[in-house]
């Protein structure tokens, strides 16, 4: 990352928090002091703030930073860990200590000596001229009075605007007891606006925003006032919802965000932990047939700006593009050290961590639906009755068999071909790998999220990036409202 005069590497040499070589072998040997089999040290520095704009005044505005330091130390399956926020010697040393109690004697294992190279900074993937921490207050929030504005001069009905910009950089540096060192700078912003229309006693609302790892350049591909006429034009189009019916009907999910069905219903069931332990649906089932042979799955952590994209994970791997189904048949799962060494395969670069305070898990990056061969207007044409979803809400999903609950909070009844009435009221009940094996159209317009998601596991939270093209499912319980 080049130009950012605040955020300039505060465990680098010379930084605030220097961290160097010498320092962490002895840490790691004392981590692997009691028979340990893996040692690991993640410091982490997090600067974060935030705006919220709600009836025309600034009404909040927040900046901190966070800092500290997490040990790990591993004995066969178990692990020991421990975490300190204040990085002077004697607290490092007691958190080291205190993980290496997981192993209760055996030989102690010297850690290997710290590559004088970093893995994980030269990668790219967001390197950026300045981040929106360095950007003036004022700035942003000219952003979001812009934002306001619009939403405002849409429709008299508008009552209603709340415009928001959170933003964080994160500096991570880990050292291995193999002896890997890996550094890594991770910008992230998230803007939003959310709008209430109101006409004739009825309300409504409606929502639009993105983000990722980015600048302030993000706004001049989808301005404030973008953002604000799609989610205004969006809450006025949900006052004519009529009720959505109900039962078993065909499917389209439109590109991008429904990329989150995915994510939810079948992407944690890929996911190595629970698959190691035999609780996924897709445990014992590499190179079975799981989906329609239309459908390719993979996670890509390597999407340029992607909210999901990461030059190193939190254990120090650098990530690749996983395929996980491929033409239908399951290959591979996401992997992180400890589940990578139980399948006897290298780590996919999948181990997430939501802050130093936290032991990594396997975890999804950006996951995606590839393209498959058919024209999106064909795949609504080919309709007679059906559903098409174009936004979610909130969700829940069974890991242990795929069993989904998902609200829309955008939808339209497609009838002879053709998106008509807006709906309201709707849900969509399935299994996410029997959806998979469903789909019998594939759109060749593969769009990825703009930068709003974050996934929950374990909790924790990361940031997650989805994606997919024009989908057809050929039957899913639509959980309506009309009788």
């Amino acid at each position: 990352m080049t130009g950012s005069a605040l955020y300039k590497a505060p465990f680098g040499p010379g930084g605030s928090n220097e961290i160097d070589a010498q320092i962490a072998e002895k840490l790691l040997a004392i981590a692997l002091g009691n028979g340990a089999d893996y040692a690991d040290l993640f410091f982490e520095y997090r600067a974060a703030g935030g705006l919220v704009f709600d009836e025309g005044i600034l009404k909040s505005a927040s900046r901190g930073v966070t800092m500290g330091l997490g040990v790990r130390a591993q004995k066969g399956d178990a692990t020991g860990y421990a975490y300190v926020e204040e990085l002077t010697w004697d607290a490092m040393k007691r958190a080291a200590e205190t993980a290496a109690q997981i192993a209760t004697g055996g030989g102690a294992v010297a850690p290997a000596a710290i590559e004088k190279r970093d893995l994980g900074s030269g990668a790219g993937r967001y390197e950026l001229d300045r981040v929106t921490l360095d950007v003036p207050g004022v700035d942003k929030r000219a952003i979001l009075e812009r934002a306001a504005a619009r939403a405002h001069a849409v429709d008299p009905r508008v009552i209603k605007v709340q415009a928001s910009f959170a933003e964080e950089v994160r500096e991570i540096l880990v050292f291995t007891s193999d002896g890997k060192r890996a550094w890594d700078t991770q910008p992230l912003m998230r803007f939003g606006v959310h709008v209430i229309v109101e006409d004739g006693g009825k309300r409504q609302e409606g929502s639009s925003g993105g983000g990722g790892r980015t600048t302030m350049g993000y706004f001049a591909g989808k301005t404030p006032e973008w953002h604000a006429e799609q989610a205004a034009n969006l809450a006025l189009r949900m006052l004519d919802a009529v009720e959505a019916p109900a039962g078993q009907m065909e499917v389209v999910l439109a590109p991008g965000d429904s990329g989150i069905l995915l994510h939810e219903a079948v992407g944690h069931g890929l996911e190595a932990d629970f698959n190691r332990k035999g609780t996924s649906n897709y445990s014992g089932q590499i190179g079975n047939e799981v989906a329609s042979e239309l459908c390719t799955v993979i996670d890509d952590a390597t999407l340029l700006q992607s909210r999901g994209a990461i030059n190193v994970d939190d254990e120090g791997n650098e990530p690749i593009s996983s395929v996980l189904i491929e033409k239908g048949k399951l290959v591979g799962y996401m992997h992180d050290r400890l589940s990578a060494k139980h399948f006897k395969l290298r780590p996919t670069g999948n181990g997430r961590r939501e802050s130093f305070a936290c032991a990594p898990l396997p975890r999804m990056t950006n996951t995606l639906l590839t393209a498959g061969p058919h024209d999106p207007e064909e795949i609504i044409k080919s309709v007679k009755r059906g559903v098409f979803a174009k936004r979610f809400g909130g969700g829940q999903v069974d890991i242990s068999n795929g069993d989904f609950v998902f609200s829309l909070t955008e939808s339209y009844l497609v009838e002879d071909g053709k998106i008509t009435a807006p709906l309201k009221g709707v849900n969509l009940i399935g299994n996410g790998p029997d959806v998979l094996r469903k789909v019998v159209m594939l759109g060749s317009d593969v769009e990825t999220s703009d930068g709003i998601w974050t996934c929950g596991k374990d909790g924790q939270s990361v940031p997650v990036g989805v994606g997919c093209p024009t989908i057809k499912i050929s039957s899913i319980t639509v959980g309506g409202t009309k009788v």
